[in-house]
């Protein structure tokens, strides 16, 4: 079984960045990829992005060039640097991993991000 565990600050005002993170823990599993997705209010959960073991990252377009996604392999934990954030930017993002082999997903509980002055 595999545990994610998100932390970053909540509340942030337009213009500024933020570093979300995301922990996975567990036995006995290796990580094939993890990623971010968020869900704004009365919308449904949308891909932000997602990295590979090898390296290999994928943005949605509405975050590219804003969005930066990055993973430290012996931590097993995953960062989503998110720079010049918009009020739209408001959601709950979610920590997402793809467990290596029998590919389950495994989410996070989210944690809530609001852009506001």
């Amino acid at each position: 079984q595999v545990q994610l565990q998100e932390s970053g600050p909540g509340l942030v005002k337009p213009g500024g960045s933020l570093r979300l993170s995301c922990a996975a823990s567990g036995s006995g599993f290796s990580i094939y990829a993890m990623g971010w997705y968020r869900q704004a209010p009365g919308k449904q959960r949308e891909l932000v992005a997602t990295i590979t073991r090898g390296g290999i990252i994928n943005y949605a377009d509405s975050v590219r060039g804003r969005f930066t996604i990055s993973r430290d392999s012996a931590k097993n934990t995953v960062y989503l640097q998110i720079n010049s954030l918009k009020p739209e930017d408001t959601a709950v993002y979610y920590c997402n991993a793809v467990r290596l082999g029998t590919l389950s997903e495994y989410w996070g509980q989210g944690t809530q991000v609001t852009v506001s002055s």
